[in-house]
């Protein structure tokens, strides 16, 4: 389903003496099969600090909630199959509701998006809008009832999941021309958000003269399909960092991480040109290799503080990258015998300590960070 996309391998990247303080190591916990079908999505909740050990996965018609216990354990504590047996969720992100219920949102090759009011174990809302499969969904985390959505349809969308309204579409004229693979949300400036895709560009979006919208969207009343839905067409900055597919694009700070099939993680700088939008000029800090990563749709992981990245690649390892500092140091190489299978997304606990990845093969993996002596 995922088509592999090769360019040239990288090689191990050079680790040097600073690394004698900043090396971890992780030792294998858990493992588990969740079942035979790929698992493309996994993330722990960042978005309510009661939840800070739970996490949920998606794969197949299935998303399924767990959390993590001490030893390694981990335990099922949701799990929701959807009605409809053909859709294979890709993405998921947590969210919730205006009264602090948690809520669990799913995207894949239907192009719903199913929100899961997990407090009360029931769909919440669908929302129906994307004219093709749902590659990436993330919370905005001032204001986690708001989501954006990546999809095949070239376009992203803000929703409200409390309402249940389409308040934006970034789409049009300037706006991506191949498959929109990831987006995030500025950590800090409400109104920016970042998108990549197929057509080998990052680009970053302003919402603020749209703004109104969004604030209107938490009152509106009627029918969801009556709301006033804007196209946003032009983007503020439009980068091209890569030559090839760009499938994950995080904030760092003003800074933006971006990786493409190039067996690597770029650190950069959007230099906007005032006079000209949309034009400007990218100044890139740093890169993370990460050998035999050179498949699309493999996506990286941050600890809550963005301390730390973890990705995985397609032999079943994982690569954890110090983003602090210069120049980079990789923190740890976790691979296992039994783990071969292409990791398609891991994800960070809030301090780093506990790593997961869910793979091709349907399995998850637990990492703990040794007790330092």
């Amino acid at each position: 389903m995922r088509s592999t996309a090769k360019t040239a391998l990288g090689s191990e990247p050079a680790v040097g003496t600073l690394t004698v303080s900043k090396k971890k190591e992780y030792r294998v916990t858990n493992r588990l099969q969740e079942g035979k079908r790929p698992l493309y999505a996994i993330a722990f909740n960042f978005v309510d600090a009661r939840y800070f050990n739970v996490f949920a996965t998606v794969g197949g018609n299935r998303a399924t909630i767990y959390q993590c216990l001490e030893g390694g354990v981990i335990a099922v504590l949701q799990a929701y199959v959807d009605e409809d047996k053909d859709e294979s969720f890709y993405t998921l992100s947590w969210a919730c509701n205006v009264d602090g219920t948690p809520f669990l949102v799913a995207g894949g090759i239907n192009g719903i998006i199913r929100v899961i009011d997990a407090g009360n174990e029931k769909i919440h809302k669908s929302f129906v809008g994307h004219g093709e499969s749902i590659n990436e969904i993330r919370t905005q985390a001032l204001k986690p009832s708001l989501i954006v959505s990546a999809s095949k349809d070239e376009s992203v969308r803000l929703w409200n999941v409390h309402t249940g309204i389409c308040i934006l579409i970034f789409a049009g004229a300037g706006g991506h021309r191949n498959e929109v693979l990831s987006v995030d949300f500025h950590p800090s400036d409400i109104y920016r958000i970042a998108s990549c895709g197929m057509d080998n560009t990052v680009k970053i979006w302003s919402m603020k003269e749209f703004w109104t919208y969004v604030e209107k969207s938490f009152t509106w009343t009627d029918l969801p399909s009556k709301f006033p839905t804007k196209y946003v067409q032009f983007p503020v900055f439009i980068a091209s960092v890569h030559s090839n597919y760009v499938d994950c694009n995080r904030w760092l700070g003003d800074f933006i991480l971006s990786k493409s099939v190039d067996n690597e993680i770029v650190l950069w700088e959007p230099i906007t040109k005032e006079q000209s939008p949309g034009e400007g000029v990218v100044d890139v800090l740093q890169k993370y290799p990460v050998p035999e990563c050179d498949i699309w749709f493999i996506k990286f992981s941050c600890d809550f503080h963005y301390n730390a990245a973890a990705i995985g690649n397609r032999e079943g390892k994982i690569y954890i990258w110090e983003l602090q500092s210069s120049p980079p140091v990789l923190i740890a190489k976790l691979s296992h015998v039994q783990c071969k299978s292409t990791i398609r997304q891991t994800a960070m606990s809030f301090d780093g300590s506990t790593i997961l990845s869910c793979c091709e093969d349907g399995t998850i993996w637990r990492w703990d960070a040794a007790a330092s002596s």
